[in-house]
């Protein structure tokens, strides 16, 4: 995307491109992540999760209706991509989003999960602070991020069974 809008690529695969990066993180995240978080907690504390899936699975079909139906499109900030899909009540969507997605994690069993959630809590303020017209480009950035040290850890660390007392 961020080449097509140099002018280095076609526009058609700009397009693409685009649609790709939309699909993954407006519409496969946010059920996305409230379902891991699901499977990875005991069968006894699923139903706290639950919820947050379901939320995600609304804010999903939201926000690819709302793709679907508008004209999705990208523009070059300084330090991002910055893009519009012709979203209504964008604030109360953005927020069912992270409610789903950080909430799930805050609302787990596993006291990494917990930190994890908080970690990103506090991201998704910070960046919304410092640029909310590149937030979502922003975010998923911070997400490639957080990605790399999740693998990082799960190939270094011991397995522990670590539980927030409920």
């Amino acid at each position: 995307m961020w080449w097509q809008l140099q002018g280095h690529v076609a526009h058609a695969v700009g397009v693409v491109a685009m649609w790709i990066y939309l699909l993954f993180a407006f519409v496969v995240l946010p059920t996305l992540v409230p379902t891991m978080v699901l499977l990875l907690e005991p069968k006894q504390r699923r139903r706290f999760i639950a919820p947050f899936v379901a939320l995600g699975v609304v804010t999903s079909a939201i926000l690819l209706e709302t793709m679907v139906n508008g004209h999705p499109s990208a523009k070059l900030g300084s330090y991002h991509v910055a893009y519009t899909i012709g979203l209504q009540h964008g604030m109360v969507i953005i927020g069912l989003y992270i409610l789903a997605t950080c909430g799930s994690m805050l609302a787990s069993g596993l006291r990494n999960v917990v930190w994890f959630g908080a970690v990103n809590l506090i991201a998704v303020i910070v960046l919304a602070r410092l640029c909310a017209n590149g937030f979502a480009s922003l975010w998923c950035f911070y997400a490639a991020l957080a990605s790399g040290a999740i693998a990082l850890h799960l190939r270094l660390a011991k397995h522990s069974n670590q539980t927030v007392a409920v």
